[in-house]
């Protein structure tokens, strides 16, 4: 196996025996697989849109399978190897249809071509044979901006995939999907191509971002400012970990009345913001502190947990049996639940102790979405031109297990009295309970919600820069950003299209950069790895702040 798709591959080059997620060979070459197949569909969708044929259920399956490729979502072979299956049935019937219309279907191509094999070692034994998708004939730097594309896309199928679950979908999204998985196989494509590729992952990423906040927005309202209870009270318990609030809706709507509490963990925490689901009673709290106690977290949790997005690296036999899963997340250890029935989870959480004591564990407080903030915003910039704020700092993006981390924490900490920190995705966890105080009534800490709600983030810096009428670069904002798997890929694509500037990232850089890609990124945005202490990169930073 080979995988580099996210921050914790194998000394900083890639995975090869078995992922740092816990990924298995198995399950690599089936992604590779996976992956391979989704060319051949993508490819035959160019053709067909050429002449007027789309189809629906190719387009959510694409966009679908590619989500099961990001990191710690699909363990399960054999999903995995039922989807290549499936695959094959609508890259068929999508052929049948292009060439009846007259559509010249690119039959050459081998991915167009492949036939799965009839079981499971023989679809592996295909998968290591085909091996990760960028062409390794292709120049290093070519293949770097190949993979930085593609991961960020698998970020894009995820979001899209939460926004259409609510109802809510964009045929230009699956376009470009099939747009650019049928780029991998087009040689004519040079670096430059790539590089304008990369980028327009970044600018399709946006359009997602904004669908999947309407989705959200439009279902459960815009968050307000809520306080959270970091501990625990008597009663029978369910934990939900992940990004899926329509998961969360049902779950709720389930368990009304039957004395079980719901409480959040990771990502799931900015959802005690949203008027309609922070209406129930027995939604309570939230369990859990940062990414690398997961495992030891959901060891000691008392009752059921319930996965939506990211699945749980290699549960022990301990606790799997509490374990179940929703939408496109499988593991052989888990119990995958569907079409909204939580029945087993019910049951689970009713035949487990739950909480028998109290805790009080203090509160944090969520919901600063772009709504909550820029509805004060006139007291924001006052405080701005007075002087009381001095700058504000972005930190923001994806835990993980490897060291390094403990700077984002560090950098919080330190950052002066006078400052403001936004934050958003799991990596606040790091130090979302830190007690900061506020500036004039303005909280300093702010946790603007899930990874996908950079949008927000994104439109409060275009909202102040046009109060201060300036361009965003010119605010007095710093964007301190860690990364771990493919969302925030493309996230930080977004960032680049939109000519973001001075983007410090960490813990380190993605394995999957070339040095010479790099320096194009150092050149063209100046973005750079974080330092090697928050409190030199603190020195930098509010220095060049004071000098402009």
């Amino acid at each position: 196996m080979f995988c580099n798709q996210c921050e914790q591959a194998l000394g900083g080059i890639g995975c090869t025996k078995v992922g740092a997620c816990g990924k298995t060979p198995e399950v690599s070459a089936l992604q590779d697989l996976l992956i391979h197949q989704l060319k051949g569909i993508a490819a035959v969708a160019v053709a067909g849109a050429k002449v007027g044929v789309a189809d629906d259920a190719a387009d959510e399956f694409v966009n679908g399978a590619l989500f099961t490729t990001v990191t710690n979502v699909d363990f399960d072979p054999e999903h995995i190897a039922g989807l290549i299956v499936r695959g094959a049935a609508i890259k068929c019937e999508l052929r049948e249809a292009v060439e009846a219309a007259g559509g010249a279907v690119p039959a050459d191509d081998p991915a167009v071509a492949f036939t799965p094999a009839s079981d499971l070692a023989g679809l592996i034994a295909q998968g290591e044979a085909v091996g990760i998708f960028s062409d390794h004939l292709r120049d290093e730097n070519v293949q770097a901006l190949q993979q930085t594309a593609v991961y960020g896309l698998k970020g894009i199928a995820a979001y899209a995939d939460h926004a259409r679950v609510l109802g809510h979908t964009d045929p230009a999204i699956y376009a470009f999907e099939h747009e650019l998985l049928a780029a991998l196989s087009d040689r004519s494509l040079d670096l430059n191509d790539w590089v304008g590729l990369a980028l327009k992952t970044g600018e399709v990423n946006l359009r997602v971002m904004e669908l999947l906040d309407a989705a959200n927005t439009g279902a459960y309202g815009h968050p307000v400012p809520t306080s959270v209870p970091l501990g625990h009270r008597p009663a029978k318990a369910i934990l939900v970990s992940g990004h899926d609030l329509k998961d969360l809706k049902e779950l709720l709507e389930a368990t009304e009345g039957l004395g079980i509490d719901v409480y959040t963990h990771g990502e799931m925490l900015p959802a005690h913001g949203y008027p309609e689901l922070k209406k129930h009673p027995h939604f309570y709290g939230h369990y859990g502190t940062a990414w690398q106690n997961q495992r030891k977290e959901f060891e000691e949790f008392p009752g059921a947990i319930l996965m939506t997005t990211n699945c749980i690296q290699n549960p022990r036999e301990t606790y799997a049996a509490n374990i179940f899963t929703t939408g496109r997340v499988a593991h052989p250890s888990a119990v995958h639940v569907a079409n909204g029935d939580f029945t087993a989870v019910i049951d689970r959480a009713l035949e487990l102790p739950g909480f028998t004591g109290e805790r009080d564990g203090g509160s944090v407080m969520v919901g600063f979405g772009r709504n909550a903030v820029l509805s004060v915003a006139p007291t924001v910039i006052e405080a701005v031109k007075s002087g009381a704020i001095r700058h504000f700092f972005l930190v923001g993006g994806c835990d993980g297990a490897k060291p390094g981390r403990s700077y984002y924490t560090d950098l919080v900490e330190q950052a002066p009295a006078d400052t403001v920190v936004l934050t958003l995705a799991c990596g606040k966890f790091r130090f979302f309970d830190r007690k900061l105080g506020d500036i004039g009534g303005i909280p300093r800490l702010l946790d603007i919600g899930q990874c996908n709600d950079a949008y927000s983030a994104i439109k409060i810096a275009l909202a102040l820069a046009d109060a201060f009428e300036v361009g965003v670069n010119d605010l007095p904002l710093s964007m301190v950003l860690s990364w771990y798997e493919q969302k925030a890929v493309a996230i930080l694509l977004t960032l680049l299209h939109l000519g973001i500037t001075d983007i410090r990232l960490g813990p380190s850089l993605p394995a999957f950069i070339t040095p010479a890609v790099l320096q194009v990124l150092v050149d063209t945005f100046a973005i750079k790895p974080i330092g090697e202490s928050a409190e030199a990169d603190l020195a930098v930073i509010l220095g060049e702040n004071e000098a402009a």
